[in-house]
Order: structure tokens, then C-alpha cells, then sequence
């Protein structure tokens, strides 16, 4: 094995994937085929909403539209995925801590 633990992320085979038998590669207009990283498919970033740092828009009916967004596909986006993972996972304990809170019971009685 080598010293994979002590190297950068970005410069390691597993940060890298790029499936160009894919039906749909690239999936994005206007994208490097040769840089394009396939990894994160679906971005985890997604889930931060507006603080996801990519370049997306909200469409009239509230769906968050990334398709001109390449953050996660660039041959060296890994790092800075997973980087924000911390903060995915706080946002999903707030999400559900609301949950819970809208499903608790609203006399303040307990069931």
C-alpha cells in the first residue's frame, strides 16, 4: 500500500471517476469530458440548499435546478465535497429536530 493517507485527496485514484459509457455523459452542457468526475453523480451538496456554494437556481415551483453547475464534477472537487460533509450532517439534525418539534403535540401534553 502506499502512502495514500499522506497524500492529497485530490491527487488520489479513488477522488476521481469519470464514466464516459454513461448514457448520459456528460451531463452537463458545456463540461470538460477529460476532467469530468462522475463521483458525486448526485451531489451531496444538494441537501445544503442555497449555501451549497454551486452555481444553481430555484425554478417557479421550488425545485432547485443545478444544471449549470459543475462544482462536484471537477477533477479536483473531492476534496471540497467532502469537506462540507459536517455541515450536511448538521443540517440534516436540524431538519430533524423541526420534525420532531411540528410532530410534537401542540397543548404541550404529553401523548
Amino acid at each position: 500500500m502506499t502512502d495514500a493517507l499522506k497524500t492529497n485527496p485530490d491527487e488520489c485514484k479513488y477522488s476521481f471517476f469519470s464514466h464516459k459509457e454513461c448514457e448520459f455523459f456528460p451531463c452537463h452542457k458545456g463540461a470538460d469530458p477529460e476532467n469530468f468526475n462522475c463521483l458525486f453523480c448526485y451531489c451531496p451538496l444538494y441537501a445544503l440548499g442555497r449555501e451549497c456554494g454551486g452555481n444553481f437556481r430555484y425554478l417557479d415551483n421550488g425545485i432547485k435546478d443545478c444544471t449549470d453547475c459543475l462544482l462536484p464534477h471537477s477533477r479536483k472537487s473531492y476534496s471540497l465535497i467532502v469537506s462540507r460533509f459536517a455541515k450536511i450532517v448538521e443540517a440534516m439534525k436540524d431538519l430533524e429536530q423541526a420534525r420532531q418539534k411540528n410532530a410534537a403535540p401542540q397543548d404541550g401534553s404529553a401523548q
